[in-house]
Formats: structure tokens, sequence, C-alpha cells
């Protein structure tokens, strides 16, 4: 499994001779048991970098460069199975049945790295973890390197273990997801539209209060505290599925 320490402790030269000068890299890294198909969608009017999917086999790791200004989101998918021609399916995050995503989001339930890494009003990133989408697998993301003010993303534990039934999303009777209230239930009050799409009218159900209380790092419902939101400016950072404790 990944030792992160040897990420972290990259000689300052290597970290400046690796980095592109036009883009942020983004490091992908497996440390789940199984093999993983991240799925990338850029956001309106971004590019998708790697065709929006890919195969990662336990403990592999990926690097790609992403613009300057670049935002969107990134999740894992699982117990995939594609054929030769790229069709198939997946039991969590599955973006239309295909390996490459292409422009398409996945299926929820799935644990979200969001992500805008600069804009034309600030230079400063912002990325964060989502389950308003319900989770899947454990996810984090965190500058290398370090930085002033930069802090971790995360929710690093399997919230499948312990998803109330209500919530669980089950293939072959092993619980592989859990939705958020919004997915389960779909109505206005849970999903923060209509009439409570508004921080004062729409707040925490019991469910948000019990992922927040897992996994304090990650937004657990759509008008989430602001200290889920993570601002850095780094050339590097590091998602990991399956993050070490």
């Amino acid at each position: 499994m990944l030792n992160l320490s040897h990420l972290l402790c990259i000689p300052l030269f290597v970290l400046l001779f690796l980095v592109s000068t036009n883009g942020t890299q983004l490091i992908l890294v497996n440390n789940c048991r199984k093999s993983i198909w991240p799925g990338i969608l850029g956001n309106t009017g971004k590019m998708t970098p790697k065709d929006g999917g890919f195969h990662m086999r336990s403990g592999d790791e990926v690097v790609f460069d992403v613009p300057n200004k670049w935002s969107g989101r990134i999740w894992a998918r699982q117990n995939c199975h594609f054929n030769n021609t790229g069709k198939g399916s997946c039991d969590t995050g599955d973006c239309n049945g295909q390996l490459k995503c292409l422009g398409l989001g996945g299926k929820p339930p799935a644990t979200v790295v969001e992500m805008t890494l600069g804009s034309l009003t600030s230079p400063l990133h912002f990325y964060d973890v989502s389950l308003v989408d319900g989770f899947n697998v454990p996810v984090s993301m965190r500058p290398v390197g370090g930085g002033i003010g930069c802090g971790v993303a995360e929710c690093d534990v399997d919230l499948n273990i312990c998803c109330p039934s209500a919530l669980e999303v089950k293939v072959g009777g092993k619980v592989v997801g859990c939705k958020s209230a919004c997915l389960a239930i779909q109505s206005a009050k849970y999903c923060c539209t209509g009439k409570f799409a508004d921080p004062k009218t729409c707040k925490p159900t019991i469910f948000a209060h019990l992922f927040k209380a897992i996994c304090p790092k990650a937004y657990s419902y759509a008008f989430d505290e602001s200290s889920s939101l993570n601002k850095c400016r780094a050339s590097r950072y590091v998602i990991i599925f399956c993050p070490p404790k």
C-alpha cells in the first residue's frame, strides 16, 4: 500500500522540475484492495482529462495535468465490467455504461472530489470532498508539499459499514454504497430545492449529521458549513482512494 510520506517529502528541486508551469498536476492513487475505475468530469466549458475514465488496479498511480483555472469533479467507480469496446457497467458511480465517461457524470451514490483550480477573479484553488451525492469509496485530496493555509479534504472512513438501512445500496447482498437523504427520499426538503433552496430553510437532516460526525472534513449536504471547503495554491495535488489512516 501507499506510503504517503514518500510523496510529501519529495525534494523541492524535483518538484520544480516535474511541475508543469501551464497548469496543475493531479496524482491519483488507488490505495484500495481492489481495482477502481475513476471517473472525471470537467465543469461546463472545461476539458475532461483522460477521456473521463480509466482502470486503476490496487496500488496504481496515474498522473496528469489540467490547465490553469480548470474545475471539475473526480469519483471512483466500483466492480466494473467492460467489453473490448469499452461498454459495460459498474456497481457504483456508473456513467451510462461506458469506460470513458466523455462528459458524463457518475450515477449516485458516489463520493465526489470537487475542485476549482483558480478563476478569473482569484488565483486560489478551492477543493472539497462531497457526500451530497452519497458515498461509495473513502477518498482524500491534499497538496503535495503543503502550502500556506492548505488543508486536507477527506472522508477516510468506510461509511458503507455504518450506513442506515434506508440508505443502503446492495449488490449481491453486500452494501456497495450509501445514498444521500436527497437520493433516498427525493423531496425538496432533503434536496435543498424549491422553497428550501436557501441555507436559512434547508437544514441538515439526521442523516447529514451522521455523515458529518463520521467524516467532519467532507460536505454532508448542500449548505454544509464552509469549513469543509479548502483553499490553497499548490502546483500538485494527490487524490487517494482509500487513504491510509
